[in-house]
């Protein structure tokens, strides 16, 4: 089922237990690698994250994402897949590549610069060849835009998934992403103006709590609503800690939170007690070199379930 409105939202996320045997968090996860890391002015053009006047270091975005693979590993295993010099913005792989039991999803990319990161095979026969996934493949579609769990932010112990409309997600994009993750319910809604990813504004933690910015959302009656629907346990952030990436965090195991060390430093104590409420230790690791490219930590982790 996929629903539009916070009212018919509610009503049939009410009718919804947990599935049986469902994990909440994945079991392991995977990042792809910077490789003369660079800006593309092509994703700038819709990502208000990005500023092309900004210097990047190679380098040192290098250095971050492989702390960041290591720190990963102490919640769950990480693979991380070399980077492709011809993608020289491609550490951002959730929003190409996703998982569902048994299932491999390429996405459907806006813009040229990324489509050419669903070509990769290293990743594809991983999962296919390796693993033995089913590929369900949708970058070949010309119908629809879906930039994967970028756009979509799932509940996985529900079945549950949250998808926001914008330039890099249409409503036939939503539809094809349902099917493909075999969801029992969508809640489409749009995202602000100027808004291109859902997980920039809506972090879901562990199946019970949310981070989320009212603001990033064009009715802010929809962020209240998924709130709701998950008793209340939510917190709420200003429009600076948006823009420090606070929203765009992740729990990869039931007792903690990571977010960039940016995100992390932009919260208030009170904010930091509520999570601690909620049973989420906050892990942080220095990413700035590259939020420079306008995503953060949770962009970076590919979920494998």
């Amino acid at each position: 089922m996929i629903v539009t409105s916070p009212d018919a939202f509610l009503e049939a996320f009410a009718t919804l237990s947990p599935l049986p045997g469902a994990q909440a968090t994945a079991r392991a996860a995977f990042l792809l690698a910077p490789a003369e890391f660079a800006l593309a002015a092509e994703s700038a053009s819709d990502n208000r994250y990005m500023d092309l006047e900004r210097d990047v270091d190679p380098l040192r975005a290098l250095a971050q994402h492989a702390a960041l693979a290591q720190a990963l590993r102490a919640d769950c295993p990480v693979i991380t897949f070399p980077g492709d010099a011809s993608t020289p913005d491609a550490v951002f792989p959730n929003n190409v590549f996703a998982t569902a039991p048994g299932r491999l999803i390429v996405g459907r990319m806006r813009h040229a610069v990324r489509q050419r990161e669903a070509g990769r095979r290293d990743v594809r026969d991983f999962f296919t060849q390796a693993i033995g996934y089913r590929e369900i493949d949708l970058s070949g579609r010309t119908d629809c835009v879906a930039e994967l769990t970028g756009s979509l932010v799932i509940d996985h112990a529900r079945g549950v998934g949250y998808c926001g409309l914008s330039e890099r997600c249409d409503e036939a994009g939503a539809h094809a992403m349902h099917e493909a993750f075999g969801l029992r319910l969508t809640f489409c809604f749009a995202l602000a103006a100027g808004e291109y990813h859902t997980n920039v504004v809506l972090a879901l933690l562990a199946g019970r709590a949310v981070i989320a910015a009212p603001d990033g959302f064009a009715d802010a009656v929809v962020p209240r609503a998924i709130a709701a629907a998950y008793g209340g346990r939510a917190v709420w952030l200003t429009p600076a800690q948006k823009q420090a990436f606070a929203g765009n965090a992740i729990a990869l195991a039931d007792e903690r939170v990571w977010m960039s060390a940016a995100a992390a430093a932009a919260l208030t104590e009170e904010q930091r007690q509520s999570l601690a409420g909620y049973g989420f230790r906050i892990g942080a690791v220095e990413l700035d070199e590259i939020e420079k490219a306008g995503g953060s930590l949770r962009c970076c982790v590919a979920e494998i379930f």
